[in-house]
């Protein structure tokens, strides 16, 4: 860039107008700077002179609102009714200026007539790239000789921005056609699955905030998976059976205080076999000491943050949900008083000037003292900081970039969020915490025992983190060899308990190990569950899927596609992602990827019937459908005495006779797992009343019945057969597909397995299968949530085989 001459005017487009009223500011000193408003009373334009290496400059300072075009269908396209939803996937697609945006693109226009260099100041993200090809576009219309060029910067303070004006680049095009080809692949991906399944379900009655007949259901290529992680979760939780196990606890006291001991083998699920071990010790228990290890254990402080972490550690230190945490961050970002805050990087350059980020923050009343002896080299505090393996090329680690003590302004989540920021910096360059280790083991009686013991050497960086701990326990002095009798020997008893529901950090967690949406977008796929009621979020910042959240995930379950894990998604980002380095086209992932899902689709509309039949389970259907289509009629419910037994399919695929009024009533009759057909006739039983109860041609799998069992049987449900009541004890009833969300029955770590007499399911009181194969787990457990009902204590299901005949 040459020097000299005569000034040029340089149009400059910041993202938001408070970056740019801050950015004018910095460069102009705020001397000479005037202000005047622009076609849009929120985007002012602020003028003042500069030099940009050497070059005189007249800078002109605007902004957009984000993003200043969207990307939609041609007009014909955009009715729901207007065409297929499967010609979504090639009808054409093209951006334009919203309304709402109108003023924003005439001011740009304006100034970029009588401009020379077009300077882009939008976020340094991929986001923000395209933003800048949209400014572009625009301006370029009307000047096509206008010099383009980047600023690049992370922090709205002096350094930053003075460096990246005289330092300005070429905007990068690759990054911009990453973000075209995801809007494009999710606009397509998403009208035409949102236009499916909302026309398909509109006759369910779904309890929701919003009018059913207005009730638009939503589908997003990563707010799905989102939600496939939540459901998945809760289906881990309702399949989980808890089963009894048996430990035996060791403590013993002496003047220096009292030591716990863990049995080594941890716990058994045989009752007997754990009698047996314990009675052992108690015949001999005198505890020998085998083993004395002591070692230096170091705690190290965390790595360098990133966006994601900023958001799970919110979370955790102060339920903040994501969202919220990003708004705060941005203020705090716009404020100047941290570096940007959607970044993926977890290290820091060797170029950043670390000692002068804790210079600024000696002045602290609660943490200056702690970066005045991390300055001082005498106290040995200071660690260059570790490396998490990320970098984006385009952000820092998040930190600190300005001091405060607390302004009048802020919030109490805004101070909180600093102080997260500044701690968790002045920990990330700390010597790790030190402590020292004691792990003490015993004999009894052949069995081995331990615990172990924690002295505090050196905090170290935990002074500062205040949001993690190292406790530190003391035991007693033990030697090897040394022999005692203990002060309490004991056998106890506990159940198995299923893993908790996930929480916020757990879910940003699981997107990230996915690669599901972007440190920029996570937030917003969280908040949009919870906005479109497909999840809720109780006072513990832990998820739940509402009743249509999880119909919608077991419906395309139930068709085979995944489409609800994140395996096609994470497949998307990563071909984002080589396009945003060039090693892909846009041309090439758009084809693929929309090829992909157009199958898909297609062959989702084939299999609608299930996604039909997994809201069924949830919501009344409307449109007068009668009994027979449902199902036929075998004899009048006994239970509500309102409506007709009916026989039907459940959602497994298995055979059933249920009540018609399902959901308000869950009477159900459970087969013998081998039917493979069922038909009712028009005969009649003689001995069950009330009557009429119609009998049932069966049809058995010959290899599911043992010898001397017919293979079709004319039968009644009523009580009265005898061939129903055997085949039920001997073949068991419903499915013999393991319950959702579960793999194969691990077997305990101590190899040990409970007894193998038959046990009653917990659920139906039926022998014949497991807990966790109850076909009341894939229908009544789920009928009961969609009542708000427990389905282990709040069956009212009348299993009458077991009724009746066990």
């Amino acid at each position: 860039m040459a020097g000299g001459g005569r000034p040029i005017n340089v149009l400059n487009v910041a993202e938001k107008p408070s970056v740019a009223k801050s950015v004018a500011g910095i460069l102009s000193k705020n001397q000479g700077l005037r202000i005047r408003e622009g076609r849009s009373r929120y985007n002012k334009i602020y003028e003042f002179n500069y030099s940009i290496r050497g070059q005189p400059c007249h800078m002109l300072m605007t902004s957009v609102t984000g993003h200043l075009m969207e990307l939609d269908f041609d007009e014909r396209y955009r009715k729901w009714h207007s065409c297929d939803p499967a010609d979504l996937y090639h009808a054409p697609v093209r951006k334009h200026v919203p309304e709402d945006k109108k003023d924003i693109k005439k001011t740009l226009e304006e100034e970029a007539r009588r401009c020379q260099w077009l300077v882009l100041w939008l976020d340094c993200d991929r986001e923000g790239e395209n933003i800048a090809f949209e400014v572009i576009e625009v301006c370029r219309a009307v000047n096509c000789h206008l010099v383009l060029r980047r600023a690049r910067f992370s922090a709205l303070i002096d350094r930053e921005i003075h460096q990246a004006v005289q330092n300005l680049v070429d905007p990068n095009q690759w990054f911009a056609d990453a973000v075209d080809a995801r809007q494009e692949i999710d606009l397509r991906i998403g009208a035409s699955f949102t236009r499916f399944q909302t026309m398909l379900l509109k006759n369910f009655h779904i309890d929701s905030v919003t009018d059913d007949r207005n009730l638009v259901l939503s589908y997003g290529p990563c707010q799905f998976p989102t939600l496939g992680f939540v459901v998945e979760r809760y289906w881990e939780i309702q399949a989980h059976e808890s089963e009894e196990f048996w430990t035996i606890n060791c403590s013993h006291k002496s003047e220096e205080g009292t030591a716990t001991f863990s049995w080594m083998r941890g716990h058994l699920f045989d009752y007997t076999s754990a009698v047996i071990i314990y009675e052992m010790c108690v015949q001999e228990p005198t505890a020998t000491v085998t083993k004395v290890r002591q070692q230096e254990k170091l705690k190290y402080p965390p790595y360098p943050l990133s966006t994601i972490e900023l958001e799970k550690r919110a979370s955790r230190y102060f339920r903040m949900s994501s969202e919220h945490t990003m708004k705060v961050a941005e203020d705090l970002y716009q404020a100047g008083f941290i570096s940007y805050p959607r970044t993926e990087t977890d290290s820091f350059s060797s170029g950043t000037n670390l000692h002068g980020i804790v210079q600024e923050q000696i002045g602290h009343p609660d943490w200056g003292p702690y970066a005045q002896r991390l300055l001082d080299h005498a106290a040995g505090l200071w660690r260059n900081p570790g490396s998490g393996g990320h970098d984006d090329k385009a952000h820092p680690p998040i930190h600190p970039t300005k001091f405060s003590s607390g302004e009048s302004r802020w919030s109490q989540d805004h101070y909180k969020l600093y102080e997260l920021v500044v701690r968790h910096f002045l920990a990330c360059v700390s010597q790790p915490a030190v402590g020292a280790e004691t792990i003490v083991e015993i004999n009894i009686a052949g069995e081995v025992f331990s615990t172990s013991g924690r002295v505090i050497l050196a905090k170290n960086y935990l002074d500062v983190y205040r949001f993690e701990s190292w406790g530190g326990l003391v035991i007693p002095t033990y030697v090897h060899g040394q022999q005692f009798i203990p002060t309490t020997l004991t056998l106890d008893s506990g159940v198995t308990r299923p893993p908790p529901l996930l929480s916020e950090a757990d879910l940003l967690s699981c997107m990230d190990k996915a690669g599901i949406g972007t440190d920029a977008t996570m937030h917003d796929h969280i908040k949009k569950l919870l906005d479109r009621f497909y999840a809720i979020k109780d006072a513990n910042t832990r998820f739940a899927p509402t009743n249509i959240g999880e119909a919608l995930v077991m419906g395309y379950d139930d068709m085979g596609y995944e489409l609800w894990k994140p395996n096609l998604r994470s497949m998307m980002e990563s071909d984002m992602k080589e396009v945003s380095v060039g090693n892909k086209s846009k041309a090439d992932v758009l084809a693929n990827c929309l090829q992909q899902m157009k199958a898909c689709f297609l062959d989702a509309r084939l299999k609608k019937v299930k996604l039909l039949e997994a809201m069924g389970i949830f919501f009344e259907r409307s449109g007068g459908e009668d009994q027979q289509a449902a199902g036929e009629v075998v004899r009048q419910c006994g239970i509500c005495q309102e409506s007709n037994m009916v026989l039907k399919k459940s959602r497994d695929g298995n055979l059933m006779v249920g009540c018609f009024a399902f959901p308000q009533c869950r009477n159900a009759v459970w087969l013998p797992g081998s039917v493979s057909e069922a038909a009712v006739t028009t005969n009649t039983c003689n001995s069950c009343t009330p009557g009429p109860v119609y009998l049932i041609q069966f049809k058995f799998r010959q290899h599911e019945i043992p010898p001397g069992f017919n293979v079709n049987h004319l039968g009644c449900i009523g009580g009265c057969d005898e061939t129903l009541r055997q085949l039920i004890e001997i073949c068991g009833t419903g499915s013999r597909i393991p319950a959702r969300g579960r793999g194969p029955t691990a077997s305990s770590n101590n190899g040990q397995q409970s007894n193998h007499r038959q046990r009653a399911c917990i659920y139906c009181q039926q022998t014949g299968h497991s807990s966790s194969d109850c076909p009341s787990q894939f229908s009544g457990s789920r009928n009961a949530r969609a009542n708000g009902m427990n389905p282990q204590s709040g069956m009212t299901a009348e299993v009458l085989f077991s009724h009746h005949f066990l």
